[in-house]
């Protein structure tokens, strides 16, 4: 098993103009969720930290998503080539990581064993679990943001 390590900020990847976003394709659907495969990020702040991660079937569905850089500045994952292969690239600085965020009324967490991998050409996307990994599922995010 061979694995490269994925790392670039969002920056300018996605409008979010609210016509003409553009769609992002899952590879795979993300657990629990088989029906929904298109998804659109909205951004939720003017720094470009928070997004929602929207599905297209279903406007209701939606999960808040963030950068990790920001929040986490060492975080680095190892994707598999299976990930490569599944999105259509083998280049690591085509790749968009994003981290789910689970906000919380005492504290807000990101979960960085499944972060959600886009590649930024073919908008093909998946979340992908890093298996071997200690990454925690909570981690807690700093407050200055």
């Amino acid at each position: 098993m061979s694995t490269r390590t994925a790392s670039r900020p969002i920056g300018d990847f996605m409008t979010d103009t609210e016509l003409e976003m553009p769609v992002i394709d899952l590879a795979v659907p993300m657990a629990g969720f088989p029906a929904h495969r298109q998804f659109v990020l909205v951004r939720l702040n003017d720094e470009g930290l928070l997004y929602a991660f929207t599905s297209i079937e279903d406007p209701d569905l939606r999960f808040l998503v963030a950068p990790p850089e920001p929040f986490f500045p060492d975080y680095a994952p190892e994707i598999e080539n299976e990930v490569f292969a599944a999105l259509n690239t083998k280049d690591p600085d085509r790749l968009l990581v994003m981290v789910v965020i689970t906000a919380g009324v005492n504290e807000t967490t990101a979960n960085l064993l499944a972060p959600i991998i886009v590649d930024r050409d073919s908008r093909r996307a998946m979340q992908v679990i890093l298996t071997g990994s200690n990454m925690p599922v909570r981690a807690i995010m700093r407050k200055e943001y």
